[in-house]
């Protein structure tokens, strides 16, 4: 005999993800993370103390290596430029790439690694709004550090403001420093290597892709250490997080999913007769519910059919003994 399931505890079967539901929902994640970073842009005055006070505390623990990354950028061309290009492209390349590959080849695995990456990426937003950060860069020139991202823009597509295409820098915040998702979504990149991957050459681009970001953050004076160090804090408060985002998406779409099969069931769930009565459709194993004199409906059906009386026409019984003759039982009941 099979399981009856009870009504309202069926569960939700998951939908499959499909792409062209992924990518438009990817873009408006980025573009409520590029739109939100504009606008907090904070104080100036404000942005600039909290980059001297970033610096000042590395300073006290002895963690300033941006000094000596950033002098060895500036006078070696062959590592300052290649580190501006990395800056400027890798993050909008790899990681898209990351997600297109574990879409389509670790699907099982895709939806918690973008809503882990998602996640992070709404944490650090608001890290920029509430701790607007000058970089090391748009210090003052006696802090020692100069913007290999201005000194090399000949080389590149970028000009003298972050890494923005020339005469578009005013569409970016400069000051969205604190934490740096450079390195936070270059160590996502590298966890999904790492753990997907499968080969020798994986393990290691694991490894250095990250390391090598947070050097070149660094060097090009877009970072100080302490943001790349907030970077990772923030990909692991959103590794965390991200399970408990998941369920709850579940949740409403299964509270969704069960508002829509009510509206449908109350809509189509019930038979009407001829005289306008609404009688309700008979279910599983239970008998057929006669609706008028000759009509019934199955399981199954909607509309009553005519049917063909088992007794012959005139020939139903009686419901009430006086129907019958005066010496006849009544029928039984």
């Amino acid at each position: 005999m099979p399981h009856a399931e009870k009504a309202g505890v069926e569960a939700t079967p998951r939908t499959r993800l499909r792409w062209w539901t992924e990518l438009p929902l990817i873009l408006l994640v980025y573009a409520c993370y590029s739109a939100g970073r504009l606008l907090a842009r904070g104080d100036v005055n404000s942005a600039v103390d909290h980059g001297l006070a970033i610096l000042d505390i590395e300073k006290a623990l002895h963690l300033n290596a941006e000094h000596p990354l950033n002098r060895l950028f500036t006078r070696e061309p062959w590592l300052g430029v290649p580190a501006d290009f990395w800056y400027a492209s890798l993050h909008y390349v790899v990681t898209p790439v990351l997600l297109v590959w574990i879409f389509r080849s670790r699907t099982a695995h895709y939806r918690a690694a973008r809503t882990w990456l998602m996640t992070s990426t709404f944490i650090g937003l608001i890290g920029f709004t509430l701790l607007p950060t000058c970089p090391p860069r748009l210090l003052a020139a006696g802090h020692g550090f100069v913007d290999t991202m201005a000194q090399y823009s000949s080389y590149g597509w970028w000009g003298g403001e972050a890494s923005a295409p020339r005469g578009l820098g005013g569409m970016t915040n400069q000051y969205a420093a604190m934490p740096s998702l450079h390195v936070g979504w270059a160590l996502w990149c590298g966890v999904m290597l790492w753990r997907h991957g499968g080969t020798r050459p994986a393990k290691v681009a694991a490894v250095a892709y990250p390391l090598i970001t947070t050097i070149v953050v660094m060097g090009t004076a877009n970072h100080y250490f302490l943001d790349a160090v907030a970077g990772a804090a923030v990909m692991g408060v959103g590794f965390l997080l991200a399970p408990h985002v998941m369920r709850t998406m579940d949740r409403l779409r299964a509270r969704f999913a069960a508002g829509a099969a009510t509206v449908a069931t109350a809509s189509g769930g019930s038979a009407a007769t001829g005289a306008g009565t609404v009688v309700p459709v008979a279910s599983g194993d239970a008998a057929s519910s006669i609706v008028s004199a000759g009509c019934q409906t199955s399981v199954g059906e909607r509309i009553p059919r005519q049917r063909e009386s088992p007794f012959g026409s005139g020939a139903e019984p009686s419901a009430a003994p006086q129907d019958a003759g005066d010496g006849a039982p009544a029928s039984a009941r």
